[in-house]
């Protein structure tokens, strides 16, 4: 007998629908299993076999072959074990149901019969309601995570028996469901503050103007003048996860398996610090099978990239393009796979290899140029702040005054924020000015006739190319928009010319 359940497979961050065929017929007792089925795929047939032992089930006879379609796509992973089963135990008519077709199901089987978890489950669910399928079948562990896709029912199993008698009606299962409101209600708040970073004042102000704006920023200085300090408290300034925004970014990191068990959403904003010895597969993503890296799974956050001049010149330079379009495009001869790879940089540098400043650095100036020259003027330009982070003076770390907190800083930055969603509404490509392309800067940052005189000035006096003039122009938009301005005026246009004249003493 012939019988067909309905599963689904994840491929980049999106899923597709796979079909399981299963025809028992007569014969020696044999399992084929086609449809480019990758090792852990085919490995399953002695899963599911166990498991149906295990579970009390008969195991079928005769020859059983099993087919997913479609046949022309590599099959990955073990999440198929569960359809397999079932399908299995509707062909050998050992259960009764006309719910297969309504239904997408999905777990790897334990040899107990339990149904363990899997990743991308989020991606499966919404492929689900696209096919327009009534719910899901899922492990229990990442029922929560299926439950965000509203109107689908999301069924949580725990073994192999469970799903079987549920799909005869033998028993009901009460669906999964999640208070989106409540998940993005709890915060957590971290045990990290701006209000513990003594000083700094002018490198504060530089980071809260990169999180209202989205920008990228470079922060230099000499070792123990808290860079990874402020690095690492970026985070808790920027504006919370819309919900668009943290689907993605849970379907992302979903796949790569970095969700909780029972986790239901990501809804803080990714902080991703990689070693320096990181490669360009770590990184960008990759393998024989494209899977993201880490420029992906801190979409929608951060990347913070420390010692900067330590990480691989080829890695820094395949960051070009996912800074500038923010997606990463990764092409195998299996397939090209396109991740999305919106991030903010930040990134953290010493002046000079031994770690001080260059007048006092014991460091020739052919070794200062070779270790700035490390990090090309392309991969500079589409960073938008250079941010200078001096020593700290001895009564700005033994005085109690403290700066301000986290909330203060973060309030300021979500204002800001809200005025930008207000200016591009009808864009919904563009989420921050640091997203503007030439066409938004034309019709949003126009300038006056002293504020082009002055940025005339600046790009002769120092060299400016023309990415760094758009750069400079977007900062000056986001220091308008904290200080709640319509226009771009030439106070904001020379702050934002001061973040971009530190690169140029350096590297030239």
């Amino acid at each position: 007998m012939l019988s067909q359940v309905c599963s689904a497979a994840v491929s980049g961050i999106d899923a597709y629908a796979v079909e399981v065929e299963v025809n028992c017929g007569y014969g020696d007792t044999f399992i084929a299993l086609v449809g480019l089925p990758d090792a852990a795929v085919k490995e399953s047939k002695d899963r599911v076999s166990t498991a149906l032992t295990n579970s009390g089930y008969k195991f079928p006879m005769g020859k059983t072959t099993i087919n997913l379609a479609p046949a022309d796509v590599k099959k990955e992973g073990p999440s198929f074990d569960l359809p397999i089963a079932i399908a299995m135990l509707a062909a050998s008519e050992q259960i009764e149901t006309d719910q297969l077709n309504n239904f997408v199901a999905v777990g790897e089987l334990a040899l107990t019969g339990a149904v363990r978890s899997c990743k991308g489950i989020l991606s499966i669910a919404l492929c689900a309601k696209a096919e327009g399928k009534v719910g899901v079948l899922v492990p229990a562990e990442n029922a929560a995570e299926a439950a965000v896709v509203a109107g689908l029912q999301v069924i949580p199993v725990q073994n192999l028996r469970e799903a079987a008698q549920f799909l005869e009606g033998e028993i009901r299962i009460a669906p999964t469901k999640v208070d989106l409101a409540k998940l993005f209600e709890h915060q957590d708040e971290g045990d990290v503050d701006f209000a513990e970073v003594k000083g700094q004042e002018s490198v504060k102000r530089a980071l809260e103007i990169a999180a209202a704006g989205g920008h990228n920023v470079l922060l230099i200085g000499p070792p123990g003048t808290g860079k990874s300090m402020l690095a690492k408290r970026l985070a808790t300034i920027l504006p919370p996860l819309t919900l668009a925004e943290a689907l993605e970014t849970t379907k992302i990191h979903s796949i790569v398996g970095l969700l909780k068990s029972g986790q239901a959403l990501v809804t803080q904003r990714p902080f991703r610090a990689p070693h320096h010895t990181a490669s360009d597969a770590g990184l960008l993503g990759g393998n024989i099978n494209p899977t993201p890296g880490e420029i992906s799974i801190a979409h929608n956050g951060v990347l913070f990239l420390d010692e900067l001049p330590e990480f691989k010149r080829s890695v820094l330079e395949t960051m070009r393009q996912p800074l500038e379009e923010g997606i990463v495009t990764i092409s195998r001869a299996a397939g090209t796979m396109t991740f999305p790879s919106q991030f903010m940089l930040v990134a953290a540098m010493n002046p000079t290899p031994d770690g001080k400043m260059p007048g006092e650095s014991r460091s020739s100036p052919r070794e200062i140029q070779n270790y700035l020259g490390r990090i090309s003027g392309p991969l500079l330009d589409r960073i938008d702040l250079h941010v200078e982070v001096p020593p700290v003076k001895f009564r700005e770390i033994s005085g109690e005054k403290t700066g301000e907190t986290s909330a203060e800083i973060r309030a300021r930055v979500i204002a800001a924020r809200h005025r930008q969603q207000a200016r591009f509404a009808h864009k919904p490509k563009i989420t921050c000015n640091a997203r503007m392309g030439s066409k938004e800067l034309k019709e949003f940052c126009a300038l006056d006739d002293g504020t082009k005189e002055l940025l005339k000035m600046a790009m002769t006096e120092l060299n400016f190319s023309a990415r760094a003039y758009d750069r400079i122009v977007k900062v000056a938009r986001t220091i308008a928009d904290l200080a709640g301005a319509e226009n771009i005026s030439s106070e904001h246009i020379s702050e934002a010319i001061q973040y971009r004249s530190l690169d140029r003493q350096l590297w030239t």
